[in-house]
């Protein structure tokens, strides 16, 4: 059973810049497609970006791109995400998934299969 546990989370002033790391146990992670999505306080989960097994990467949210990069380490196991240009509207909870091979269509439906547990990030001065 794959399991996935985020890290990285923390306080950073806006400007600034964090990786977030997803870190697979229990299964390879090279198999799947990872992607990751995030909810802040009062609003719905929303699509970040998502890596295929391939390490094609098919989607970033607009409000992402060009800040944010998603990329893979299969001898680590981890799917990383580096946050730079850090804005107060990127704060919320950071969640990790995967799915078998190929990103959703639909990635912002979060149609995953398997879950981390999330790390909040807040952008604040």
């Amino acid at each position: 059973q794959l399991q996935l546990v985020e890290s990285g989370g923390g306080l950073v002033q806006p400007g600034g810049s964090l990786r977030l790391s997803c870190a697979a146990s229990g299964s390879t992670l090279a198999f799947y497609a990872v992607g990751w999505f995030r909810q802040a306080p009062g609003k719905e989960r929303e699509g970040v970006s998502c890596i295929e097994s391939s390490g094609t990467v098919p989607y970033y949210d607009d409000s992402v791109k060009g800040r944010f990069t998603i990329s893979r380490d299969h001898a680590k196991n981890t799917v990383y995400l580096q946050m730079n240009s850090l804005k107060p509207e990127d704060t919320a909870a950071y969640y990790c998934a995967a799915v078998y091979l190929y990103c959703p269509v639909n990635v912002a439906s979060g149609s995953m299969g398997y879950w981390g547990k999330g790390t909040l990030v807040t952008v604040a001065s």
